[in-house]
């Protein structure tokens, strides 16, 4: 008699170990910060060598005026 007790116990715990979706969302979050990082990550180093030439363009033209 206690044999199926036990089973039915271990389905009772795998059902609400499925149901609970906390761990779930917080993996989601994880994998959708990470998707976002890698997205920016990837623009900034294409956009990197544009922004350092604009950089040096501005540092350069502003060092060349001068203060009355």
């Amino acid at each position: 008699m206690g044999r199926p007790r036990i089973w039915c116990c271990g389905l009772v715990a795998a059902r609400l170990r499925l149901e609970d979706d906390r761990g779930q969302v917080l993996i989601e979050y994880a994998l959708l910060l990470s998707l976002v990082t890698l997205a920016t990550i990837g623009v900034l180093r294409a956009l990197g060598v544009d922004m350092s030439g604009l950089l040096n363009q501005v540092s350069t033209r502003m060092a060349s005026v001068t203060n009355p």
